[in-house]
């Protein structure tokens, strides 16, 4: 609820003719409360009453409307009251005094009411003024990129100094015939400029540069100082990680490289006994062949961590057959007959993708569940997975998924189910190794993250499941991986179909998606 009279000291005055109109009526009212009241008091004194129309015209429409209701409650008072009523002479010299009296009084009080209501004004200006203030501090340190909200400051305050435009500018701009300029300097340093159209009033421009500008420059300045921290503050912070990187790279590898090396030089070191016999000495060539090829794939997935933390891993892609990239990756590490064990769906469409980036993902993760599988078979399946909403031939092939899913015991549990939508090609490597605990899913994807269980104390250098992901999340796949504990793990890939393949026939669906790895004859040598 608003103050009593509050509208007297509003800063801007309701217009000049309703004045006019409440002055004739406040007279008009004072002049009847006088009969009454000469009744019990002097004639003479009861001019006061007059005083509260002047007060209230001059509160609300300023000096000169109160000198204006000062002069027709003169010219009524003489003319209703003071002898000889109803003409507008005086018979006694005491009634010009008290005329005149009321006339200087009233001006008086008219000019204090001129002076109440400019201070109101200004009052109302000031706190306005800190509003603006507090807002732009609020909008300029408030922890975004100051360039992102100068328009935002520049219009709110063009919004509370009712101006057409404003602007503020990070740089030295000269006014021109169309804006006024105001320098932003803090000393010597210039800061910025702020611009306003020329036509602004010249109480405006007086305002801005006494009270605006000002608080605009010291805001300004501790903006941009924010700025600078924060530029320092993330720089710093790129460096720390970058040193955690550092220090955590040379660990990883400080051991990861030494056991190789030392392997090897004590094999070299042993083949040139002349005590050895042929069947040793062919023992330990293949000791140093076999850490050879570790080293190699130690230093070129450091390579490849380098390039897909630089960003410098863009895939050339083309249309690939993944059967011939499984295969090739399977080739690459060498296995026995009984390591791998594939079923892969006949006539695979081609994927978009880059073939070296995703062999050198696909050999990681099949690296890595053989060794940790525990001396079973790997399971390599691939299948075309369509959306429900493609074909049949797309129904078919979830519905075989998810036979294979509960053929297989390892895959159980709400994990197994969750695949993204959409045509999609789908690798699943499955092992029978002890698996992942739950808390360590996604933890296995970081760099140098060696994941570890009470059932198996096989180590790596923890960088072949973060290279893997890299590589399949830049040729648009995903990978990502299922597991319970002591039910072995399965990494699934999944990788987007750019053209939908052709419906097949239900009958050959079934028998490629229906095939069991475990009695599927393809093995690889």
């Amino acid at each position: 609820m608003g103050r009593p009279f509050g509208f007297l000291l509003t800063t801007e005055p309701p217009p000049r003719r309703v004045g006019v109109l409440v002055a004739l009526g406040l007279v008009a009212l004072c002049t009847l409360l006088i009969y009454p009241l000469k009744q019990v008091a002097p004639v003479v004194s009861l001019g006061v009453v007059y005083m509260l129309a002047v007060l209230v015209v001059s509160i609300t429409w300023g000096v000169w409307m109160g000198v204006g209701a000062s002069l027709l409650s003169a010219f009524a008072f003489n003319y209703f009251h003071l002898p000889p009523v109803g003409r507008l002479t005086i018979s006694n010299g005491d009634n010009w005094v008290a005329l005149i009296a009321f006339v200087v009084v009233a001006m008086l009080a008219s000019s204090v009411a001129e002076v109440t209501r400019a201070r109101a004004r200004e009052a109302a200006e000031r706190r306005r003024e800190a509003d603006l203030a507090a807002e732009m501090a609020r909008l300029l340190l408030g922890g975004r990129r100051l360039s992102e909200d100068l328009p935002t400051a520049a219009a709110r305050l063009s919004q509370v100094l009712e101006l057409p435009s404003a602007a503020i500018e990070l740089e030295a701009v000269e006014g021109d015939e169309r804006r006024v300029a105001f320098p932003l300097r803090e000393g010597p340093r210039r800061l910025g400029t702020l611009l306003v159209p020329s036509d602004t009033s010249e109480a405006t421009l007086r305002r801005l540069q006494e009270r605006v500008v000002p608080a605009l420059e010291s805001l300004l300045n501790a903006a941009l100082e924010r700025d600078s921290l924060l530029a320092d503050v993330v720089e710093t912070a790129a460096l720390r990680r970058a040193d955690v990187v550092k220090t955590a790279l040379l660990r990883a590898v400080s051991h990861d490289l030494r056991s190789p090396l030392t392997a090897i030089a004590a094999a070299g070191e042993a083949i040139g006994s002349p005590s050895l016999s042929d069947e040793e000495r062919r023992e330990m060539a293949a000791i140093i062949q076999g850490e050879t090829q570790r080293l190699s794939r130690l230093v070129d997935n450091l390579l490849d961590l380098s390039r897909l933390e630089a960003g410098a891993a863009e895939p050339h892609t083309a249309l690939t057959s993944l059967d011939d990239v499984i295969r090739a990756a399977l080739a690459e590490l060498s296995p026995a007959l009984e390591d791998f064990s594939l079923s892969i769906d006949r006539d695979l469409p081609l994927v978009s993708v880059d073939p070296v980036q995703m062999e050198r993902a696909l050999a990681n993760v099949l690296e890595n569940a053989r060794r940790h599988s525990g001396g079973h078979p790997v399971s390599v399946r691939a299948r075309a997975v369509r959306s429900l909403g493609t074909s049949s031939a797309g129904s078919s092939a979830e519905s075989a998924q998810g036979q294979e899913r509960q053929g297989a015991s390892l895959e159980t549990g709400p994990a197994s189910v969750q695949t993204s939508a959409g045509d999609r090609l789908v690798v699943r490597i499955v092992d029978r190794g002890p698996g992942i605990p739950p808390a360590q899913l996604e933890r296995v994807f970081e760099p140098f993250y060696r994941a570890g269980t009470t059932q198996g104390g096989h180590r790596g250098s923890g960088l072949g499941l973060a290279i893997a992901r890299g590589f399949t999340e830049s040729n648009g796949g995903r990978l990502h991986v299922e597991s319970l504990p002591g039910q072995g793990a399965t990494f699934v890939f999944e990788l987007p179909l750019s053209v939908p393949p052709a419906s097949e026939p239900d009958g050959a669906s079934e028998s490629a998606t229906g095939s069991d790895p475990s009695t599927d004859p393809a093995r690889v040598s």
